[in-house]
């Protein structure tokens, strides 16, 4: 068939590049916040539905809805004001990062350097071996009332 035979439309051979882009299957906001159930009450309030994983970096917070993950960067990353929340998300196999701060999306960083030095508990994460539910301290934003949001987060400001 020829370009004409097509009105003009130059079909490539590798039709790869038409298929649209997967969501994520697994996405993960990791933060500097230090207790679980604060990174949890924070985004209850933002209304993220997350499980929140405690690490020896900082709380991490693994999205219930993976294709969310832009939403929810931006939501925490706004909460958590000047303070940088990096966005890990695998799709197909293959992990991106990105940096979030103050809501808005900063830059796309190195998966492999923001790794690197990561615990074995996010990489468990995100290759999906480990689910969030079977991590010795989750805590979980669905389901916690804002009354007792807001209480959580007093209790740490202290």
């Amino acid at each position: 068939m020829s370009e004409d035979d097509l009105g003009g439309v130059d079909v490539p051979d590798d039709l790869s590049g038409l298929e649209a882009a997967r969501p994520p299957s697994v996405a993960v906001v990791v933060t500097q916040v230090a207790v679980a159930d604060a990174l949890a009450a924070a985004c209850s309030l933002a209304k993220v539905d997350v499980d929140v994983v405690p690490s020896p970096v900082g709380a991490l917070a693994v999205l219930r809805d993976a294709a969310a993950g832009t939403a929810a960067a931006g939501a925490v990353s706004r909460l958590l004001r000047q303070v940088p929340v990096v966005l890990l998300e695998r799709r197909e196999g293959t992990i991106s990062a990105s940096q979030w701060i103050g809501g808005e999306h900063q830059k796309d960083l190195p998966a492999g350097l923001v790794l690197s030095g990561a615990p074995p508990v996010l990489e468990d994460l995100l290759l999906g071996e480990l689910p969030a539910g079977e991590v010795e301290g989750v805590v979980s934003s669905v389901g916690l009332s804002r009354w007792k949001a807001m209480r959580l987060l007093a209790s740490h400001r202290r």
